[in-house]
């Protein structure tokens, strides 16, 4: 197992980063009916442990016993009906999905699963009529429509289901659903937090850890928890015991990035533009999120560029980031930031050089 999943707080109590809003989530379970919940924040701050540790805290270990499976819906949308099929992680108490993995028909999903947790809800130990909790992951990258079709879906069901609903960012998530939810913000953790949890986790795995050593792996991280546990991870693998002179490796996919970004500087010609396009599809295949690609690419060629292009070419990144919230494909959108960036590149090198 990874040490990831492997020292995930199993309770708020145990929550070493964001305690105070632990301790306040805590007492929301314990002394009340709790209202819905968004979490939002940075990506790999720790908002999936802190939604593991509530559901814990609700329904003690038994939310724990999760499986997934491959769920299909038949849904009537007016003159025809549709089938979609999506991946769910459930309990007894609970049901986590991620319902922009329908795309285009996501509003479909939010309405038709709420509605069967509500019919299917539990009964409680004292004989009362008990809520089931609904997990939505990436609210932010869902359509307008589910968006509305969610907000209506809470007010008619709010008695027998409880949202958890989790993004990176709140601004993308309509004021409707928002103002419906007790907002938790949970911030990227500072560089000592992580040293902390990196420094309980070598405790916990035996290691010898040389003095800076996870000051080191905290830097590397960019204030991601996940990512600061996966380098430590990494480097117990590729060399133990630790040194201070050893290299801290970078992702796999970042490297890929470095040398797609290398490939685009040295040419810039349909061929070469083809090749880079295999490149791209390779990180999505392998579930790299398309704006991660492409917030990193453009700081790998910004690194490469001269003053003069740096706004022009932000200021396409920013466009055609836009265009890929809009779009299906993402391929289409960053094969397009990198045509771009090829014919402004190659019209600077003539007017410079000619």
């Amino acid at each position: 197992m990874l040490w990831v999943d492997k020292y995930r707080p199993k309770s708020l109590d145990k929550v070493i980063i964001h305690e105070d809003t632990a301790q306040n989530l805590k007492k929301l379970v314990t002394e009340q009916d709790c209202p819905h919940l968004l979490f939002y924040g940075p990506s790999g701050s720790g908002k999936k442990a802190l939604i593991v540790a509530v559901l814990r805290e609700m329904f003690g270990p038994s939310a724990e016993k999760v499986k997934v499976e491959n769920k299909g819906w038949k849904v009537d949308a007016g003159t025809r009906t549709i089938e979609i099929e999506l991946t769910t992680l459930s309990s007894t108490h609970h049901v986590e999905l991620n319902p922009s993995d329908a795309g285009f028909q996501d509003r479909y999903i939010v309405q038709e699963i709420i509605k069967e947790m509500a019919r299917n809800r539990p009964i409680d130990t004292k004989g009362k009529r008990g809520f089931k909790v609904l997990v939505l992951n990436e609210v932010d990258k869902l359509s307008k429509e589910a968006q509305h079709s969610l907000r209506r879906t809470m007010e008619k069901y709010s008695s027998s289901c409880r949202l958890i609903l989790c993004c990176n960012s709140s601004s993308k998530v309509t004021e409707a659903v928002r103002s419906r939810c007790l907002n938790v913000r949970i911030n990227a953790p500072k560089n000592e937090e992580i040293v902390k949890v990196l420094e309980f986790i070598g405790k916990k795995e035996s290691l010898q850890l040389p003095p800076g050593f996870t000051a080191r792996v905290a830097a590397k991280s960019n204030r991601s928890l996940r990512r600061a546990i996966l380098l430590f991870e990494t480097c117990r693998v590729q060399q133990y015991p630790f040194t201070n002179s050893q290299v801290i490796p970078p992702m796999d996919w970042e490297e890929y990035v470095l040398e797609i970004a290398s490939d685009i500087m040295k040419e810039q010609s349909p061929k070469r533009l083809f090749q880079v396009r295999g490149k791209l599809y390779e990180l999505l295949v392998n579930c790299i999120p398309p704006e991660i690609i492409l917030k990193r690419l453009l700081s790998e060629l910004l690194k490469k560029l001269d003053a003069e292009l740096k706004h022009e070419v932000s200021h396409w990144a920013a466009y055609y980031e836009h265009r890929m919230r809009l779009g299906q494909k993402a391929i289409f959108h960053l094969e397009a930031f990198v045509a771009k960036f090829m014919s402004i590149y190659k019209a600077f090198l003539i007017a410079t050089f000619g």
